[in-house]
């Protein structure tokens, strides 16, 4: 799988986000402690301490581990896009998006990669499709892969194209999942955008980088 950041383009496996210490940022903190506040099958919560660059001390920082993800921009036959509506807790509201889901790990937690994980993103992507909305594709491109919250979190989002996407069964969800598909033009999906009505940054990334390839 291939990562871009920046004009860099890293061979890397899914989870795989090491940094070799000579290639560090003078303008990097520096870990100097950190206590696993929640620690289960769904999150590793984190509190840490940080040495700045200047070399002042900065706690609590909070931070999590979830694990990585992806988002597809899938179109069928007639050019339409396949979108979900479902709840969102974090802003407590029902959103129209992309389908999108966790890559699957060995060990069925939700964060991580220690264990290693039990499929590659583009499996991943192909089966959230068609557990989502019960299509198939034959056509999948790459675009890549984003943090998904830089700021406080450690995840990235794999962000795919499916095209002539077709209808070959019913959804297949998950026990937490309740999500209806529609379906709406290019237009409709830039409208939407502009009124604030599909409201996930990442998923907005996967459109706009889709609309460019």
């Amino acid at each position: 799988m291939e990562r871009k950041k920046g004009n860099d383009t890293i061979q890397t496996e899914v989870g795989q986000k090491t940094e070799k210490p000579e290639n560090r940022d003078p303008l990097a903190w520096e870990e100097v402690s950190t206590e696993h506040l929640i620690q289960d099958e769904w999150i590793d919560f984190r509190r840490s301490a940080y040495r700045l660059p200047d070399g002042s001390v900065f706690e609590p920082y909070y931070t999590y581990t979830r694990k990585d993800y992806v988002v597809i921009v899938a179109s069928d036959t007639e050019g339409n896009y396949l979108c979900v509506r479902q709840f969102r807790q974090g802003i407590r509201e029902v959103t129209t998006e992309f389908p999108a889901g966790g890559i699957e790990r060995k060990d069925g937690k939700e964060y991580g990669s220690e264990s290693g994980f039990a499929e590659n993103a583009l499996a991943a992507a192909k089966r959230e499709l068609r557990e989502e909305t019960g299509y198939e594709s034959d056509e999948w491109s790459y675009l890549m892969a984003v943090p998904s919250h830089a700021t406080i979190a450690d995840d990235y989002a794999y962000l795919f194209v499916a095209k002539n996407c077709r209808k070959v069964s019913g959804q297949s969800l998950d026990e937490t999942e309740f999500l209806n598909v529609q379906k709406h033009t290019a237009q409709e999906i830039d409208d939407m955008i502009a009124k604030g009505e599909f409201p996930q940054a990442v998923h907005i990334t996967a459109w706009l980088l889709a609309c460019r390839s």
